[in-house]
């Protein structure tokens, strides 16, 4: 683990400098005795975004956090699959818990579920799919997740390739090198 940090730091590190011959020059090696006016630089991380949720829903749930007041019932299980199903992150509030319970009643005053809540100030209490989408709309959440990624074709297997019919043979001369090109 140590070894792994080392190497990282040390690949972040560059140096500016000027040779004795006048040159700058850019390492990632520290300067050698003789040069002047060194500079040491940091450059940033070299990261690869892997998150799976995407920028546009990331930047909605940090303005407009969505929280699921639910229990174990249909029209509850129907809620949840809506946000899952638009790829939307959000916390889930049980209220059939002692503290769930207390959270919803302090957000509403009633005890019942689902409830939604979208930012600070918007509620909706009840679930009515065309009104929560509207309001998943207005918030910046996406209206469907990131595309999965797609494995690889699958190669022919031999019984799909004697389903599938020979292409017709063309009779064509092998070209001679340097024709064959677009005119």
């Amino acid at each position: 683990m140590l070894a792994a940090l080392a190497v990282e730091s040390s690949a972040q590190s560059l140096y500016r400098y000027v040779d004795p011959n006048g040159r700058v020059v850019y390492s990632d090696q520290p300067p050698p005795p003789t040069a002047k006016d060194v500079q040491p630089k940091q450059l940033p991380g070299n990261v690869i975004e892997t998150d799976p949720v995407p920028l546009a829903a990331r930047q909605a749930a940090e303005r407009f956090p969505v929280t699921l007041y639910t229990f174990d019932c249909d029209i509850c299980r129907d809620a949840k699959a809506l946000l899952d199903k638009r790829g939307v992150p959000f916390e889930t509030v049980i209220v059939s818990d002692e503290k769930g319970a207390a959270r919803l009643k302090a957000l509403t005053g009633k005890q019942s579920a689902p409830v939604l809540q979208v930012g600070d100030k918007q509620v909706m209490q009840g679930y009515n799919e065309e009104r929560w989408q509207a309001i998943l709309d207005d918030a910046g959440y996406p209206r469907t997740p990131p595309a999965a990624r797609r494995p690889p074709p699958r190669p022919q297997t031999a019984a799909k390739a004697a389903a599938t019919p020979p292409e017709p043979a063309q009779d064509k001369a092998p070209l001679a090198p340097g024709q064959g090109y677009p005119k």
